[in-house]
């Protein structure tokens, strides 16, 4: 995980450029429109999620029960909300690569009893991750169709599971996101640097005693929660006490010994590779691979949550479900902007000092362009500088803004997280929509962006790509190593 630096916590700084560009308002609002007339479908591709299941087939397969259960699932599913919580990875904080997420898992009957089947969330591996878009499937153990080959993690996930956490994605159990997160009880343990051997950390969900390890106040650690998470796992598995393991990192793992009551209201924690020289591959517990292994979702503490309680968000800047669960005496909200002077907003004229005189730059028949120069006079100054004379101020400007203006940060942030539409209307409303761009970073930016649109086309084609397991870096990112451990970004 990212520490802190003197400039504040780098994790919470991430996640607030997150919070800003990931899910725009616009993709939220289209989705919960459509979301409201029953059109789960129309939400899922406002939300960036292609529909690799078919409910026809699905009643052929497995039966007019199971099939309603998928439906009626697929009609509380909120899209914008499940890309609003999926796991992200540092340093962009774009979607992790590479996953299959479990959403809801439903006892087949016939043939299938022995094979429980899963609704999940995809997303495609980092070289054909162009738009960050997701895919949603169902899945079982003796699927093997095309959307299963080409991905290079086809089976559901155990540390990034949903199942258990469907106020993460269920517009119906969305108010559960304010117990489950912890935000009805204590902010968290007392004592910013952790707890002695011995001792006990407390919370709201009850205390985690750790008699032969120290746990370390980390920022992101939902402490707090574990106990009550770890007795939710086990009653998924069948059992109300029992061991549950904690992955925080490639080398530091901690086993959740669940108390006999079996009510989650306390557990005790030991390490699971007590020796400093220990690996991941070594197993000094007996059997502790075959243990429950306790979801991400509940290991790490919600980052809205912290963001609320750091002040560096207002809850009018959440998504609303989160919002209204999170702080529900907050005023009514939606996704204000922040205000822009006059002088910079979209259309608008600039100001430029242009050879001691104050002159405009605006939109002029849809493009960008002097307004205190004829036309005669532009003519002239363009001939000069294509025989390699100084150019006006105001052509200068221009110029620049069309290669290198000063929104191209927020313009590849936007189509870094797909949202392809939004970076567009911020150049549209600078250069005007009538421009023809000029050769630049800008330009460069675009282009990148639609040919890796065609890369994951390609993928999901089936047409370009490694076989499953494997890893081939595409066009446009020679090597891509976002899977990385270090760049790992915890909930």
């Amino acid at each position: 995980m990212p520490t802190s630096t003197a400039n504040g916590d780098t994790r919470l700084s991430l996640w607030l450029r997150v919070r800003e560009f990931a899910v725009p308002p616009s993709m939220i609002e289209t989705a919960a429109l459509r979301r409201s007339v029953g059109d789960w479908a129309g939400a899922c591709a406002a939300a960036g999620i292609d529909v690799d299941l078919d409910l026809g087939s699905t009643t052929r397969q497995y039966g007019r029960e199971l099939t309603a259960l998928v439906r009626a699932d697929l009609r509380r599913l909120a899209p914008d909300l499940l890309r609003w919580h999926m796991p992200r990875i540092a340093p962009d904080g774009l979607l992790r690569p590479g996953l299959t997420v479990p959403l809801a898992r439903y006892d087949a009957p016939g043939d299938y009893s022995s094979r429980p089947v899963y609704l999940v969330v995809r997303t495609p591996p980092a070289w054909a991750d162009a738009g960050q878009r997701m895919s949603l499937a169902l899945w079982d153990r003796s699927r093997d169709g095309p959307a299963e080959r080409r991905h290079p993690h086809a089976r559901p996930s155990p540390r990034y599971r949903l199942d258990l956490h469907r106020h993460l994605w269920d517009a119906d159990r969305s108010g559960e996101l304010r117990v489950r997160s912890g935000a009805d009880g204590a902010e968290g343990p007392e004592g910013a640097e952790g707890a002695a051997e011995g001792a006990v950390t407390r919370g709201a969900a009850g205390p985690v005693a750790a008699p032969s390890m120290r746990i370390e106040r980390v920022p992101g650690r939902a402490v707090d929660r574990w106990a009550s998470e770890a007795g939710i796992l086990l009653r998924s598995t069948g059992h109300s006490v029992g061991r549950v393991r904690v992955r925080l990192g490639a080398r530091e793992q901690v086993l959740l010994d669940v108390d006999a009551r079996g009510d989650g209201s306390s557990a005790t924690a030991q390490p699971l590779h007590p020796a400093a020289t220990a690996t991941p591959a070594s197993e000094p517990v007996p059997g502790a691979r075959a243990l429950p292994l306790l979801p991400d979702a509940a290991t790490w503490a919600l980052p809205d949550l912290e963001l609320l309680r750091a002040g560096l968000i207002e809850a009018g800047r959440l998504h609303p479900l989160v919002a209204s669960a999170l702080a529900p005496d907050r005023p009514p909200a939606g996704h204000p902007s922040p205000t822009t002077p006059a002088a910079d907003r979209p259309g608008q004229p600039r100001v430029v000092e242009c050879r001691g005189s104050r002159h405009r730059i605006g939109l002029s028949d849809g493009v960008l362009a002097p307004l205190d120069h004829g036309s005669a006079e532009l003519r002239r100054e363009e001939l000069l500088v294509a025989l390699g004379g100084p150019p006006l101020p105001c052509l200068q400007v221009i110029d620049e803004a069309h290669r290198r203006p000063d929104c191209l940060t927020g313009v590849r942030e936007r189509l870094d997280h797909g949202d392809t539409a939004g970076a567009l209307a911020v150049v549209e409303g600078l250069l005007g929509p009538g421009a023809v761009l000029r050769n630049g970073a800008l330009r460069d930016a675009l282009e990148t962006a639609a040919r890796r649109r065609i890369t994951y086309g390609l993928f999901r084609a089936g047409l370009y790509g490694p076989g499953p397991g494997r890893a081939r870096p595409g066009p446009d990112r020679p090597q891509d190593h976002r899977s990385h451990p270090r760049h790992t970004l915890a909930r």
